[in-house]
């Protein structure tokens, strides 16, 4: 009878063994990083996105319940039909079990649609727009380094209250800068400040001299920034070389990236404000992650959208583990259900419409005299909670959130 009991236990675990060994689909995890290996972004992400999500799985200890983690990726070139295309071709023959990064708003979004449809997990690290957790939001997606909401508002809102009260924006003429000026002209006013005016230019200016001079006759103490990429690079040399910023008037930038400061120097971004979820010198913490990261990159200065997709992925492969499988919904209710804690993220939670709530910082460029090393480019100005920055969920129009 003893012998029968054994015999029975051992089968039973066996058999248990077993079916958690079959919860893990392909006998292996698959992560895709779906990311511009080719464009207008690929400095920022491309095989950095890449670099980071290997780093992620490697920290990870390379397997998952007892399984390879393998990682694929692909350039979606900036199409939504391509990344929709790709992230189907993956989903459905290629046994890729989430997506990562998908930078870009309109490759985020198609790609989001493929990924529902299928129950499949999205962690989005590269990409801004707050219609990814508001009316387009999934039970599968979740949208990791930032938004359009929370940089415009914690750009315009603090740096109205620390006395620049009047605004004149610069803002590329389509959604992604109609969005960003919308909602800073929003905060701006809440805040007490006043829009004097606003001037749109065509995406892919090469000159700025008119628009920066409406901007200057306008007398406002800040000029906004609605725009991104090589749009706001030239802007912003295009300023100093007018001597605006020498004449009075603060630049505030509503999207930048750290490596756009070192691309165009301390000397022509001195004194800019932005808002930033990431500041790799902000601790021993974020200090230590971005040695190793630039170790291994070969000396890339890992910015918001690096982490993001660091800590994403990161966070994804424990919610694989502690759910016992990679079946996308019940892996995206563990994401859900658990902190997110890594070097950035403290107990950080995932909303039901899919926001991870970091915090948010206002920081100011420094000037050459005052960097004492690569990379020392941010003075910390203000702090947010991530009830602070990110639109609340009485506001939101995501379909998932119960109001």
């Amino acid at each position: 009878m003893r012998t029968t009991r054994i015999g029975l236990t051992v089968a039973a675990m066996l058999m248990t063994c077993g079916a958690a060994q079959a919860q893990v689909s392909d006998d292996a995890v698959k992560i895709g990083v779906l990311t511009d290996h080719s464009g207008g972004f690929a400095y920022l992400v491309g095989k950095h996105s890449v670099e980071a999500t290997q780093m992620a799985v490697d920290d990870f200890g390379g397997k998952v319940l007892g399984k390879p983690i393998n990682v694929v990726t692909a350039d979606h070139q900036n199409k939504a039909d391509i990344a929709s295309a790709i992230s189907r071709k993956w989903f459905e023959t290629e046994g890729v079990d989430t997506i990562t990064d998908v930078a870009g708003s309109a490759v985020a979004l198609a790609t989001q649609e493929i990924a529902r449809s299928r129950g499949k997990v999205l962690l989005i690290s590269g990409a801004a727009t707050t219609e990814l957790t508001g009316k387009a939001c999934s039970e599968t997606t979740s949208q990791w380094s930032y938004d359009t909401y929370a940089f415009a508002k914690g750009t315009a809102s603090q740096v109205t209250k620390q006395g620049g009260d009047s605004w004149y924006f610069l803002t590329s003429d389509y959604a992604f800068g109609h969005s960003l000026q919308r909602d800073a002209s929003r905060f701006v006013e809440a805040s007490g400040g006043k829009v004097l005016g606003a001037v749109r230019f065509p995406f892919g200016s090469p000159d700025f001299s008119s628009f920066l001079l409406q901007a200057q006759a306008s007398k406002a103490k800040v000029i906004g920034l609605a725009m991104s990429g090589a749009d706001l690079l030239s802007a912003v040399k295009q300023a100093r070389e007018f001597g605006i910023v020498q004449s009075g008037q603060n630049l505030a930038s509503l999207v930048i990236y750290i490596n756009d400061i070192e691309g165009v120097g301390l000397n022509v971004a001195q004194g800019l404000t932005l808002t930033t979820s990431f500041y790799w010198d902000a601790n021993d913490a974020t200090r230590a992650w971005a040695k190793r990261f630039m170790e291994r990159s070969g000396g890339f200065i890992p910015n918001l959208i690096t982490a993001g997709t660091y800590a994403s992925v990161l966070h994804y492969l424990k919610a694989v583990e502690a759910a016992g499988t990679d079946e996308g919904k019940a892996v995206a209710a563990k994401m859900k259900e658990m902190p997110v804690n890594d070097f950035y993220n403290k107990n950080v939670k995932i909303r039901a419409d899919g926001r991870v709530m970091h915090k948010t910082f206002l920081m100011k460029v420094k000037s050459p005299t005052d960097s004492k090393y690569r990379g020392d480019f941010y003075q910390q100005l203000a702090e947010m909670s991530g009830e602070e920055s990110f639109k609340p969920l009485a506001e939101s129009e995501c379909p998932l959130v119960k109001k």
